[in-house]
């Protein structure tokens, strides 16, 4: 059986051929294989944070959680707050990060506890971070202080 090979992709072969010689015959050594397995393993994604935080919601705006770390890269996927146990009418949010050294208000919504569904989805995809995200909560009524505010978040090193 003869192979015919068209003259005009003759050329193309060669390189392939050029660039194929000096592979080598074992497969990559360890390291390489170690080196892209950590990454891969990355894109797993960290273990899923869920907790609560308690506060005097009314009495000032306060802190529900810190995400992420100074200088350290990371993209925040979903970010979900539960306000089913509160009562409020004007449940606000608002979260913070560093923008060039200096903490700014980078989102705020307001939402309505008697109206609105008890599962709010803060953050719905990916936001790209290198240091600290803020969330904080505030209601308009008093009887929130004191009441639990679930969250629910999950990172994935860059």
């Amino acid at each position: 059986m003869s192979l015919l090979i068209n003259p005009a992709s003759q050329g193309t072969l060669l390189e392939i051929k050029a660039k194929t010689d000096n592979l080598p015959d074992a497969p990559a050594d360890e390291s390489t294989s170690t080196g892209i397995k950590t990454q891969t393993d990355k894109l797993a994604g960290a273990t899923p944070v869920t907790d609560s935080a308690t506060e005097d919601w009314q009495t000032a705006e306060a802190d529900v959680v810190s995400i992420g770390a100074a200088d350290i890269r990371n993209k925040l996927h979903d970010l979900s707050l539960s306000i089913s146990n509160l009562v409020g009418t004007v449940i606000t949010v608002r979260l913070y990060k560093k923008v060039h050294g200096v903490e700014c208000k980078v989102y705020e919504q307001s939402f309505d506890a008697s109206t609105d569904p008890p599962g709010l989805p803060i953050i719905n995809g990916a936001w790209a971070t290198h240091d600290i995200i803020r969330v904080t909560l505030q209601s308009n009524n008093a009887a929130d202080n004191a009441k639990a505010v679930d969250y629910d978040y999950m990172l994935e090193a860059m």
